[in-house]
């Protein structure tokens, strides 16, 4: 491979002249993800985390309770979101195995603690959780479910939507997660009770922001030419170097954020863009399948190692696989091997979610064994429509060398 050529680590869509050009289109982007969920209800909004903040603060009209459950091996904005809505943050550890919820623990919380809101059940990877073991568990409590979706749009569980079991959920539209506007989200609800207290809420707390707003529109075209293997390189590895040669592995990372995250309006400009791509969504979800079973049937005789997988009664969208390395000195060999080869090879978070430093304030300070686990033996394997069988094959062939 060229030494700039770089694979990008999820399965983003690639956005062609031919969407900018059909701004006019009749249509809706909101209208294509109603259908397309079977929702009541959905709003496009700044982000996947503004759409959290904006159910929470719905929530807040529903209950008294102040306190959300959130999983141990999750998305740094999610507490920041509880957080900036005034409510307070739960960890639930996840299973050894999967990035579920420990059920057991899950339970635990619900019952000792008479103040826990909603939990939010997050299908990190695309992979749904079992959504019938945390309702079983929060329905007695009279407990929300927010689902987690901004990794999982077209995912499936028990035949229908992830997005469509819970109370409210939220969806990212943001680069590198498929169908995108670069930066973009949705709250969602199948309830009409609760549709006219979010509507309400979007339009209290949403306002436009034109000087933003142009900034995204400027990316947008950004990403329509960098997001191609032979320039991705420049956006996405050159700020890597440097944000670790000033020794700030978190900005490196692209896992340093704050409170202050943007809620501001999207421009039709920027819905037409989804609105002109919606068509290609379950033909990408599909190849991003046909990649990850590559990978599953290629690993399965593999000793060591093991992938997290779609449980039975699903359809994981897989935006990247995760492999878990039992030994930890193996996986960590792996990230070395592949951290200059352009393969796309990478992680999904640095740490379990407590043990970020600038998060001390808003998160328990506990030890979740399952989650450390998992920070310290994964990587993640991409299934960008970029990947060739070639270097699917030279993938497969250097894990197995390992």
């Amino acid at each position: 491979m060229s030494i700039f050529k770089e694979i990008p680590p999820t399965s983003g869509f690639p956005l062609f002249l031919k969407y900018f050009l059909s701004t006019f289109k009749s249509g809706s982007l909101e209208e294509d993800l109603k259908n397309y969920l079977g929702v009541k209800f959905i709003r496009m909004v700044y982000s996947g985390t503004a759409a959290l903040y904006l159910i929470l603060e719905s929530l807040k009209n529903l209950s008294n309770k102040t306190t959300v459950i959130i999983p141990s091996y999750v998305c740094l904005l999610v507490p920041l979101a509880i957080k900036r809505a005034g409510l307070k943050v739960e960890v639930c550890d996840i299973r050894r195995d999967s990035l579920d919820f420990d059920s057991r623990e899950l339970e635990n919380l619900c019952s000792q603690n008479s103040d826990v809101l909603a939990v939010v059940a997050v299908h990190l990877a695309g992979i749904p959780v079992d959504l019938e073991a945390i309702d079983k568990v929060v329905r007695k409590h009279g407990i929300f479910i927010i689902e987690d979706c901004a990794q999982a749009l077209g995912a499936t569980y028990k035949g229908k939507k992830v997005g469509t079991f819970g109370d409210f959920s939220f969806f990212s539209l943001c680069r590198g997660k498929g169908l995108t506007i670069y930066e973009g989200g949705a709250a969602a609800t199948f309830k009409k009770e609760f549709a006219e207290i979010l509507d309400t809420k979007i339009e209290t707390f949403v306002k436009d922001d034109f000087f933003s707003e142009g900034l995204k529109i400027a990316e947008l075209f950004g990403y329509w030419i960098f997001y191609r293997p032979l320039l991705f390189w420049f956006v996405f590895n050159f700020p890597q170097i440097f944000w670790n040669l000033r020794g700030n592995k978190l900005k490196a990372l692209t896992e340093y954020f704050t409170v202050d995250f943007p809620i501001h309006k999207i421009s039709k400009f920027r819905k037409s863009i989804g609105h002109a791509s919606f068509y290609r969504l379950e033909e990408e979800i599909e190849k991003q399948r046909e990649k990850a079973s590559f990978y599953i049937n290629g690993l399965k005789e593999t000793t060591g190692i093991r992938i997290i997988k779609e449980p039975p009664d699903t359809k994981a969208s897989y935006p990247y696989v995760t492999l878990i390395f039992d030994d930890l000195a193996m996986r960590n060999k792996a990230l070395r091997k592949f951290k200059n080869s352009g393969l796309g090879v990478s992680q999904i978070y640095a740490y379990a979610i407590t043990e970020y430093d600038y998060l001390k304030q808003i998160v328990p300070n506990r030890n979740f064994p399952a989650a450390r686990y998992l920070a310290e033996h994964e990587i993640t394997l991409s299934t960008s429509t970029f990947l060739r069988k070639e270097e699917l094959d030279l993938i497969l062939d250097t894990i197995k060398r390992l």
